[in-house]
Formats: structure tokens, C-alpha cells, sequence
């Protein structure tokens, strides 16, 4: 069940994205509520597996993988809607891919993602439930204020005087996202690095 829950947000993912392209101004402001939604399906899904005793190495793995492919689409999306600029989906990306081919090395030893970093520094930036959220809340607020901010792009949308705060907060919330992806990023590299040339 949890895992289906998880795995339900590729293809709601692809109808918010289609809904920024081709909606008109209500329906793009409507979308920033039907991220949330999407978002929120995060916080569903683990709480159902620890409910039902269904977490697992897949569980936390599809975990991941889903919350990569939400970020990286949407910041791409944003970027090439020009938004943002493209260097926040090169930064993402970047931090994302080497991040995970580290973690997959321990993950082939059986060690679930959040567990491969050791430091208590490492844990709390990685792993703690404060920066977790933090970055989650960050990366939610980012994405509803560039919906936001595209539905005052929409040709001919009221409230033209709202245009360039919303634009403003987004891109705070946009650079805060991608300061703490970095920051969660940095000690899984580092611990990773050590560990991949450990001889022992």
C-alpha cells in the first residue's frame, strides 16, 4: 500500500506539469494547492508503512527516487518556463546524481540510505528529522510560489501589482532549497568519499 501510494505521484506529478504549460490563470493558481497534495503524499506514504509494518530497503529506495524525480522535473520545468534560472536544476542535478551513486554502494551492502553516514554532524544534516522537513518545507514552498508567480504570468492576469513580490519569495524560497540540498548533500560525499577508499 505504501509503496503504491508512492509510486501514484509520477503520474499526478505529470498532470500538475502539463497543468503549468497549458492552464489558464485560475487553473495555474489552483495547481499551487495540487502540489501541495502531491507533496503531502511524501508524509502519507511513510506514515502508512510504519502503520502496516510495510517499511523496507525497496520502500525507502522508491522513497528516494520518487522525491529525485519530483524535484529534478519540476526545477527543469521552472527553469525552462524561465522562472529560474537554469542553474538551480544543474546544481540539483548535479548534487543528486553523485549523492546517489555513493548511496548505492551501501545500499548494495544492505544499509538503508539515511543510515550510510556516520558523524553525528553528517546524521543530523542528512538524517535528522529537522532538516528533512526543513528541506521538504523549503522545496514545497519553492515549488507553490513559482506556480504561484507563473499564473501572474498568464497573459491578461488580475492583480498585476502581486507579480513581482511573489516572484520575489519564490526565488528566496528557491535558492533556500538549493543552499540545503547542498548542505544535506556535502556529508554524503565526504563520509562516502572516506569510505570507498578505505582499504580495509
Amino acid at each position: 500500500m505504501a509503496n503504491l501510494i508512492t509510486l501514484s505521484r509520477f503520474p499526478l506529478l505529470f498532470v500538475y506539469v502539463a497543468l503549468l504549460y497549458y492552464g489558464d490563470f485560475e487553473v495555474r493558481l489552483w495547481n499551487a494547492l495540487f502540489i501541495v497534495i502531491i507533496i503531502l503524499m511524501d508524509s502519507i506514504d511513510g506514515i502508512v508503512a510504519r502503520a502496516r509494518g510495510e517499511t523496507s530497503l525497496l520502500g525507502s529506495a522508491l522513497d528516494i527516487a520518487t522525491d529525485r524525480t519530483l524535484e529534478i522535473v519540476l526545477w527543469v520545468v521552472f527553469a525552462h518556463l524561465r522562472l529560474i534560472s537554469v542553474v538551480v536544476p544543474l546544481i540539483v542535478i548535479t548534487r543528486g546524481t553523485t549523492v546517489d551513486a555513493v548511496r548505492a554502494v551501501g545500499m548494495r551492502e544492505g544499509k538503508p540510505p539515511f543510515e550510510q553516514v556516520k558523524s553525528p554532524i553528517s546524521r543530523f544534516l542528512v538524517a535528522s528529522r529537522f532538516m528533512r522537513s526543513s528541506y521538504g518545507f523549503l522545496k514545497g514552498a519553492a515549488f507553490v510560489a513559482l506556480s504561484i508567480d507563473l499564473a501572474f504570468h498568464t497573459p491578461g492576469a488580475p492583480y498585476a501589482a502581486l507579480h513581482l513580490p511573489v516572484h520575489v519569495v519564490a526565488l528566496i524560497f528557491t535558492w533556500l532549497a538549493v543552499l540545503w540540498c547542498v548542505i544535506r548533500g556535502l556529508p554524503v560525499l565526504v563520509e562516502g568519499y572516506a569510505l570507498l577508499n578505505d582499504p580495509s
